[in-house]
């Protein structure tokens, strides 16, 4: 049977438990602000000249991203991505509920919504959120802001629109606020439709073409001591194209609700908030550019809300202790096909009911010892329980599905003929309800030369328990493997119960300085993480669609492995001119390298980003500003074996850009990609849609975008 759409639900109260559990760590040490790669804080988005998705403004703080579709690329800190890392949304945990993570959190802002973004890659604090072992990202739109006066009348608006010659994507944002002495009401929204865009040689980069459109409404009030913040979301994406999965999104609405209490103490302060956000999503096929049949649906909700205090105690020791509680119901089906031997007569169960319980309490402080050291730690306690309900194939005749392979639903029983009729049964059988404990810690020290020149250590312990779809999903055959995995390599998944946690430990060393009226910056970073039981994937069998070799692809499992990853990361600045007839003139470089590899000589890890540098140079005279970058990548050579990734060549990029600001009018202009170059994206994956257009070449890389000219201007009003 199908299952139902989500359940209505509850929020728990807060346990004597939990409450029990918080005191006992109230005497904690805390990591209020530890050893990052990447921090951008208070980063205000005043204006409508950032437009499309917020992955822009990330990559230009050197976050790197592994490639999906034009709204939903995911994140990499250190090397990791997926799940490793935590992305918040106003404080809000939401949860990629799609089995190839089409909609992840990031897809449901738009650029111009953005109010504050911080990025902490690696060691973040525990008060920045848990679950996770790669680092955090915080995306804030709440935001009020205030006028003097009684009555509520017009604050601010904007309106912008903007062009990308590449893809024909129109992009159109608007804003506006109402307010008051006491009161505020914001209104962001933002729409953007795009082709498939075209690679440095001019040929089509196969169902790349999507559209997307964000709202978001704050209302919030206020008075000396307190403010309550309520925000409303919806978002619509009617369809996206995904080069790299054998599926499309042809559906994907989402509403959410965020409510923000926050109250000033005599010696510190405190927030609640309270969290929901729904989806339903559908996955199919909607262009001529990857065609097919085969409907796929999801339907899920988080619910979440936190607890946290900070104080200063009597000896100017800043303590931050917290609660949190976070709920998420998942289900996932597949309907049959009319008149369809292998996609019926029974819709395919893939999730049904699952849950995933999280409940966690963290403690924080930190302390200036004197005029050099500052020291911070921090201890996070989080129970993560997971469940999930019966599951069905699409037939009970095992002849309709007559894939087999080695595999092991559960240790007792291994498997070494089995079709998807024989793995439903073994699932359904089995006691499917998992629960872990994870404990994250945090220490670090700060050293202060002087006011300009510090260095910094950190060491930290971080746990991330595994998500539904890599515990869960079990089919077996190759076209039920192939609908699972966020990876964009081809190749099948099939999920394990058994998975344990991932742990990690991480050491991390940072070193700045800069000249006292900041004419130059050098900062420099080296990290190290080793994880226990890191979730990987081993190969159970293999399958090829077409009579070529080249089209062969693996079914894999995931599984728990030791890895250990590393990195380095050199950022510098410098201002070699400054004059009223030229303006000011500044140089900016960094360069990054990162390595991954199994313990135990067993290959080097998926997705690994090779090594690149930057270099760009800003002018600005007056209320004009320009600014050419050189973007180089390295080849990429060190492949995931496992996943039959294809390596890359080294190629580099010019990119120009020029802001015009005049009264209360932006008009901007970019070139990317000047050269025209033809690259392949070391991170963008397998064309599988270039591949079912013609599979004798086998599975090639994901081609880069070629030149575009990029248009944009908007007006505040």
């Amino acid at each position: 049977m199908k299952p139902s759409y989500p359940r209505s639900s509850y929020i728990c109260c807060l346990s004597p438990v939990a409450l029990a559990i918080s005191s006992i760590f109230s005497l904690a040490i805390h990591a209020e602000e530890a050893i990052e790669i990447v921090k951008i804080s208070g980063n205000q988005q005043s204006n409508a000249s950032q437009l499309g998705s917020v992955d822009e403004l990330l990559k230009r703080q050197g976050v790197d991203f592994s490639a999906a579709g034009g709204m939903s690329s995911l994140p990499v800190l250190n090397g990791m991505m997926g799940d490793r890392v935590k992305v918040l949304i106003d404080g809000a945990d939401i949860t990629a509920s799609c089995a190839n993570h089409m909609n992840p959190p990031l897809s449901y802002v738009s650029a111009n919504q953005v109010q504050v973004l911080n990025v902490v890659a690696g060691i973040s604090p525990v008060s920045a959120g848990g679950d996770n072992i790669a680092g955090v990202i915080s995306v804030n739109e709440v935001a009020p802001l205030y006028l003097e006066g009684n009555g509520v009348r017009w604050h601010s608006g904007y309106g912008s629109v903007q062009y990308k010659s590449n893809n024909q994507a129109k992009s159109f944002g608007l804003g506006a606020r109402l307010a008051s002495q006491n009161f505020s009401l914001d209104y962001q929204g933002a729409f953007e439709d795009a082709e498939s865009y075209e690679d440095g040689h001019g040929d089509t980069v196969l169902d790349t073409l999507y559209r997307a459109q964000n709202h978001a409404l704050t209302a919030a009030v206020k008075d000396d001591k307190q403010q309550l913040a309520v925000k409303l979301t919806h978002q619509n994406i009617p369809f996206q194209g995904f080069p790299n999965q054998y599926m499309d999104m042809t559906d994907n609405k989402s509403y959410g609700i965020t409510s923000l209490y926050q109250r000033q103490l005599d010696e510190g302060d405190f927030e609640f908030q309270i969290n929901w956000h729904g989806v339903k999503h559908e996955m199919g096929f909607f262009s001529d550019e990857k065609s097919g049949m085969m409907p796929m649906k999801t339907a899920a909700d988080d619910y979440s809300y936190r607890l946290n205090w900070q104080f200063v105690t009597s000896t100017n020791n800043i303590v931050n202790l917290g609660h949190e509680y976070f709920e998420y119901h998942l289900d996932d089906w597949w309907p049959a096909v009319e008149d369809s031997m292998m996609m019926g007569p029974n819709d395919y169960i893939n999730i049904n009911d699952g849950k995933r319980q999280r409940i966690a309490v963290f403690a924080e402080t930190s302390q200036s010892l004197n005029t050099n050291w500052w020291l911070s730690a921090g201890i996070r306690l989080e129970q993560v329980s997971t469940n999930t309900g019966e599951v069905q194939p699409y037939t009970d005749d095992t002849s309709m599905d007559t894939s087999s392979m080695h595999m092991s639903m559960q240790s007792s029983m291994p498997i070494s003929t089995l079709n998807n009729n024989d793995a439903a049964d073994i699932f359904n059988a089995m006691n499917r309800k998992r629960s872990n404990t994870l404990m994250d810690a945090t220490l670090s020290a700060r050293y202060l030369f002087d006011a300009n020149e510090q260095i910094e250590l950190a060491i930290a312990r971080k746990n991330r328990a595994p998500n539904l779809y890599e515990r869960y999903s079990w089919g077996v055959s190759t076209m039920a493997t192939t609908m699972i995995g966020w990876f964009g390599d081809g190749n099948g998944y099939i999920g394990n119960p058994n998975l344990a946690p991932e742990t990690a430990h991480t050491l991390s060393i940072n070193y700045s300085d800069s000249a006292v009226d900041n004419e130059w910056k050098f900062s420099a970073n080296a990290w190290y993480t080793s994880v226990k039981d890191y979730i990987d994937a081993e190969i159970v069998s293999s399958f090829n669609l077409t009579s070529s070799g080249a089209g062969t692809r693996n079914i894999l499992q995931f599984t728990n492995l030791d890895a250990t990853l590393y990195g380095v990361k050199l950022n510098g600045s410098i201002q070699f001119l400054d004059s009223e007839k030229w303006g000011l003139w500044q140089l900016n470089a960094n360069l990054s390298t990162t390595r991954g590899k199994r313990d135990r000589n067993e290959g080097d890890l998926y997705q690994i980003v090779p090594l690149k540098s930057e270099l760009k140079v800003e002018q600005k005279t007056g209320n004009w500003q320009n600014s050419i970058e050189w973007q180089w990548v390295a080849s990429k050579k060190d492949t995931d074996e496992r996943r039959l990734e294809n390596s890359t060549k080294s190629y580099h990029l010019v990119n120009a850009s020029s802001k015009l600001t005049w009264q209360d009018a932006t008009l901007s202009f970019a070139i990317n990609n000047l050269f025209d170059t033809d690259y392949a994206l070391p991170m963008g994956g397998v064309s599988i849609a270039e591949y079912k257009m013609d599979n004798s070449q086998g599975f090639s890389q994901v081609a880069g975008a070629g030149r575009s000219v990029n248009i944009g201007l908007s007006y505040a009003f």
